[in-house]
């Protein structure tokens, strides 16, 4: 019977285990959106992952949605991330850069130059994000322009050639959680009339060119797309999601990617995800709905042939050696909410692994 423990294959990439660490962002970057040593630190005490993936990584300067995140546009980021990708490789890790845009997700005080963001069409956000002058509305962005989607599609290309160039195994796309490629999915966000939005195939026209871009780019075997249907969050309203979804799959199933990562929004979503599963040939990762933290009973998904990989997100962050942790049924440290974002080292390296 194949576990969550046994070694993998990833599109020629070895995995020691099945066992994936969720992107989840830490807003801990140096000026500049440089990753640091206590970044390489962090990842590196969690390199018993089978797959590590980065929080959201901006792939340009407007594409910076929250305070203090790291980017991969600039030579000193780059240069930045190889410092990390060599300590987890030193480790024994494996680690993808999660490329995120985050869209109309943002603010013009966290951006230079008087840029405002940019999304597939100007409708703002509901709610509000904390930003260095203290919680502010969100703003309405500004509409791309035909041109500029193929300029951003080409900001994704030129960010995984620098992943690449920074030592990650591969790059993972986020097209889920309400940032940009999820806004050009999404009806409530993307009004646009042209080429990319209005029917169903437009609207996933964004996620498939980024997708095919990248891919030929860098290689579709170091290419992985992150989606989460249905989810509402950044106040994303999706009303043919069981449409849009099954489209986007069968579009970019051809291309040979490494993986397709699920964001499971709630346990009734399980027939849709397996439907899309059963498009994509490829690795299947999931990232399963639970009542509360994902724990050990997850790991039964990769038991039941479910997934191929299962993610785990807050349960990684608050204990470094989690695949050990989960051969043994716990214990395990409980997250800190207080401290998941920005700061120094509490809560972020300072989670004390087993002793043995």
């Amino acid at each position: 019977m194949t576990t969550a423990f046994d070694p993998f294959d990833l599109s020629g990439t070895p995995l020691a285990n099945r066992i994936v660490m969720a992107p989840m962002t830490r807003s801990r970057a140096a000026e500049g959106g440089v990753p640091t040593g206590l970044t390489a630190e962090y990842y590196t005490q969690r390199a018993s992952a089978g797959l590590i993936v980065t929080e959201g990584v901006q792939p340009s300067v407007v594409g910076q949605g929250y305070p203090f995140t790291p980017g991969l546009h600039s030579k000193e980021q780059t240069a930045g991330w190889r410092e990390v990708t060599d300590a987890v490789h030193a480790a024994g890790g494996r680690i993808y850069a999660q490329l995120m845009h985050a869209g109309r997700i943002g603010h013009p005080v966290l951006l230079p130059d008087g840029l405002v963001p940019v999304a597939p069409s100007a409708v703002a956000a509901a709610g509000q994000l904390y930003t260095p002058e203290g919680m502010k509305d969100f703003v309405t962005p500004r509409e791309l322009t035909g041109a500029e989607v193929l300029e951003t599609i080409a900001d994704f290309v030129s960010a995984a050639r620098n992943a690449v160039d920074a030592g990650f195994d591969g790059v993972e796309l986020h097209g889920a959680n309400g940032y940009l490629i999820q806004q050009f999915l999404a009806t409530n966000t993307n009004l646009r009339t042209d080429e990319w939005g209005g029917s169903v195939e437009n609207r996933v026209r964004f996620a498939v060119e980024v997708t095919k871009a990248v891919a030929a780019a860098v290689g579709a075997d170091r290419t992985g797309l992150r989606i989460s249907p249905a989810n509402p969050y950044n106040d994303i309203a999706e009303t043919d999601t069981d449409a849009v979804y099954p489209a986007l799959v069968e579009a970019i199933a051809p291309l040979g990617l490494a993986y397709l990562h699920a964001v499971e929004v709630s346990p009734e979503q399980r027939g849709l995800l397996l439907e899309l599963r059963a498009k994509f040939s490829g690795t299947f990762v999931l990232n399963p709905a639970t009542e509360g933290p994902t724990d050990h009973g997850s790991l039964g998904l990769v038991e039941e042939g479910v997934a191929d990989l299962v993610a785990y997100g807050a349960l990684f962050l608050a204990n470094p050696d989690l695949p050990a942790r989960l051969k043994t049924g716990g214990p395990y440290n409980t997250p800190d909410p207080a401290t998941f974002f920005a700061g120094e080292a509490k809560g972020y390296t300072d989670y004390p692994a087993l002793t043995v």
